[in-house]
């Protein structure tokens, strides 16, 4: 059973909590212990039903404010798939958390408030979508019934939706009205929509076909040799990692990078049983057929197609510190297990997330996103975000307090 990793994301009080706690209601995967806390927290819509919004609001300030503040993970399945949820902040001091959710994700759904249409956020978390190359955006115009289930309002949204997905270069869009309050088109056909001819939420869910369309190379990035020594085990050595991609099996002739040492792929190992071939996300462990000197850090690659590795580049990132970007402090790029020193040498535009326009400034503050220019003091292994999204990405860490002060995908070689 597959698994399909999603986001929510939208304008403040637009429903994304209470859109995911209807989705997990109305498919029975709350908990009794859960829905009878949901119900003593006495918070409760104007119709008197339970706020299910609460079901991911969390942490305290969010149920007193009623708003979505860090990252909240839900997990379900049905008869059909596996979901793991992250309920993104809607405010714009919450940017960092929205862009941590949805770097985990495949497709994120954007709830628009049918009464406010297409607005500032809308946009924002439109273009954030477009950064970091999700596979597919479902727009969800929530609260239809507030508008009397009108389809020209459903359409007019849609028109500028699709202005704006055309503008940003977003493909892949898909709509359904909904409402999550009363739980229409959420898991069944709603009778409120008649004029609409589609499936619903739970239905596109299940069914959605996220793959890519072109095939990808696989990358193997190493977390640790194992090595136990033992006096069954004395000969074993293998790399545990997670595999990146598809197409990594036995026999392949395979890369060590950064030191270019090449071997053969002896045998796959997953749960101490033998695999032929490895798939996309499986954690494994890997033997080669001769003894490379490989340590954490290092990346597995099919020789047939290796990434770059290289030590000037540029790459689009969005600053988390409270802290301003300093061009003259040495900063930490992590991407995967490998940690190399950097400096960002020249900051060439931010983005003006509402009207995606350069802005040629280099002061960087919390939130904002930009164009950055970075040298490291050895060589990168990656790719670059519109060829593989999986392995262009990487923090940015500050050495003198270990905080993670940015997110970052790698666009070009400079």
């Amino acid at each position: 059973m597959n698994i399909l990793k999603f986001i929510t994301a939208g304008s403040v009080d637009d429903g994304k909590s209470t859109l995911i706690g209807r989705l997990l209601y109305d498919t029975n995967s709350i908990l009794d212990d859960q829905l009878e806390a949901i119900k003593k927290a006495n918070r409760k819509n104007n119709d008197g039903t339970v706020d299910l919004a609460i079901l991911t609001d969390g942490l305290k300030a969010e149920r007193e404010q009623g708003i979505t503040i860090d990252v909240a993970y839900k997990y379900f399945q049905t008869e059909k798939r596996k979901f793991i949820i992250a309920d993104a902040p809607g405010h714009i001091q919450y940017t960092r958390n929205m862009i941590t959710g949805a770097s985990n994700s495949e497709l994120i759904i954007i709830l628009i408030d049918a009464r406010k249409g297409v607005i500032e956020q809308t946009k924002r978390h439109s273009f954030l979508a477009k950064l970091l190359s999700l596979k597919k955006v479902l727009v969800c115009v929530n609260k239809m019934d507030m508008v009397g289930f009108d389809p020209f309002v459903y359409e007019k949204i849609k028109a500028d939706y699709l202005t704006l997905a055309s503008r940003l270069g977003l493909e892949n869009v898909d709509f359904i009205p909904v409402s999550a309050l009363k739980g229409d088109n959420i898991v069944n056909r709603s009778e409120n929509t008649p004029w609409y001819e589609g499936v619903s939420l739970l239905d596109y869910l299940e069914t959605v076909n996220i793959e890519d369309k072109k095939p990808q190379p696989w990358r193997f990035p190493v977390q640790w040799v194992v090595r136990p020594q033992t006096d069954d085990l004395h000969d074993y050595r293998g790399y545990a990692g997670r595999v990146l991609g598809d197409g990594l099996k036995t026999g392949d002739e395979v890369m060590v990078l950064p030191s270019g040492a090449r071997s053969r792929v002896k045998s796959l190992e997953l749960a101490e049983e033998p695999l032929d071939q490895a798939q996309n996300g499986q954690s494994i462990i890997v033997h080669l057929a001769d003894d490379v000197d490989i340590s954490r850090g290092d990346i597995l690659v099919a020789v047939s197609q290796p990434p770059l590795a290289e030590r000037n580049f540029e790459a689009n990132i969005c600053w988390f510190d409270n802290k301003p970007l300093d061009k003259n402090q040495i900063y930490l790029l992590q991407n995967h297990t490998t940690v190399t020193k950097v400096k960002v040498a020249d900051v060439l535009y931010k983005f003006d997330v509402n009207t995606q326009e350069k802005q040629y400034e280099t002061d960087i503050q919390l939130n904002d996103i930009a164009k950055i220019e970075l040298k490291a003091a050895g060589d990168v292994v990656f790719d670059l975000n519109r060829d593989f999204p999986e392995n262009s990405q990487g923090i940015l860490i500050d050495p003198r307090t270990n905080l993670t002060v940015g997110a970052l995908m790698i666009e070009n070689v400079a």
